[in-house]
């Protein structure tokens, strides 16, 4: 994460007092243009960071090398902490890198600061489900990232057709509980789910990683590529306007209101990647929602139709009790 780097380059920068943007790179294994942007945005927010041109220069902390990170405001050890305090309740080594980060700070802000860590939590288990737990491999392969070390996998795709990759891990993306792999292979840049890569061993081969990579960057366009997998069919809906916002919870970002009908209903743009996906997600709301194109998501919804008032025409299956 980025923030990882930043709260990272405050406390080397804190210990060295001045670094160059190539040193930065080094020990936090980042590109140069990478660390000189994280140098940048924190000189933008406010933190006594600033640049010393020439030869010799770098950056340093206003003050020079110092015991505390005393270049800190309140308000920003305050957002410092809320920022990387719910990652501590999940994470040993958090915790640990927490409690050092308190001790760097000036006295005057360590209470506000301590409080501040402990005023949010995440919990990412939804309602009615049992505690998450991320996979074992994560851990892995967030050390050969860190490490730069090429990694040998065994992967299953969708069609469950195992092969052997070798790819260079550039970073690992969470998204909804499901964690993804950025790598590079002989064919460029890939997209591996991690819960289906059966078995992975970490070589000793450095990894071959642009300069110009960022994780946030790539999982855009790896997002941005799937939303558009997801929205190959599109339909037009009416239903009463106190609906649609749970609509908008099934569909997310392919779900866009278009105003009222002339019935006093709202017209509503709906995609998914088939027309049965879209049937199935409709299939239960009856009545309330009537689709008015395209025609093979109508038939969808008929055959569903038939086949449940086939099933349950003829009433309830009867219990033990009810056949006497």
């Amino acid at each position: 994460m980025r923030a990882d780097r930043l709260v990272a380059t405050l406390l080397l920068m804190q210990s060295r007092g001045r670094v160059t943007a190539a040193e930065l790179a080094d020990e936090l294994e980042v590109s140069v243009a990478t660390a000189r942007r994280d140098l940048e945005a924190l000189s933008a927010a406010g933190i006594p960071v600033y640049p010393q041109p020439g030869r010799g220069g770098g950056w340093a902390l206003v003050g020079g090398a110092r015991t505390d990170l005393s270049g800190l405001s309140s308000h920003e050890a305050q957002a410092l902490f809320l920022l990387v305090g719910p990652a501590a309740a999940v994470s040993v080594e958090a915790k640990a890198a927490l409690r050092k980060l308190v001790r760097a700070l000036p006295q005057t802000f360590r209470a506000e600061a301590e409080a501040a860590a402990g005023a949010t939590m995440i919990d990412p288990t939804r309602w009615g489900e049992r505690d998450r737990r991320r996979p074992e491999l994560v851990d892995q392969l967030q050390s050969a990232v860190v490490r730069r070390r090429r990694v040998r996998l065994t992967y299953v795709n969708g069609a469950r057709e195992r092969s052997e990759r070798l790819v260079d891990p550039w970073g690992l993306v969470d998204k909804d509980d499901t964690w993804y792999l950025i790598a590079g292979t002989e064919r460029g840049r890939r997209t591996f789910r991690v819960d289906r890569i059966a078995e992975a061993e970490t070589t000793d081969q450095p990894t071959d990683r642009p300069d110009e990579f960022e994780l946030a960057a790539a999982w855009e366009e790896v997002v941005g590529k799937m939303e558009e997998r997801r929205s190959t069919t599109w339909a037009t809906v009416l239903i009463e306007t106190q609906f649609v916002r749970i609509l908008r919870d099934h569909f997310g970002r392919h779900c866009h209101t278009e105003g009222e009908a002339d019935d006093g209903r709202t017209r509503v743009r709906l995609a998914a990647p088939t027309p049965l996906d879209i049937a199935r997600n409709l299939a239960g709301w009856g009545a309330d929602v009537e689709v008015l194109e395209p025609r093979s998501v109508r038939d969808e919804l008929a055959r569903i139709g038939i086949e449940l008032a086939g099933r349950y025409a003829g009433g309830a299956t009867p219990t033990q009790d009810d056949e006497g």
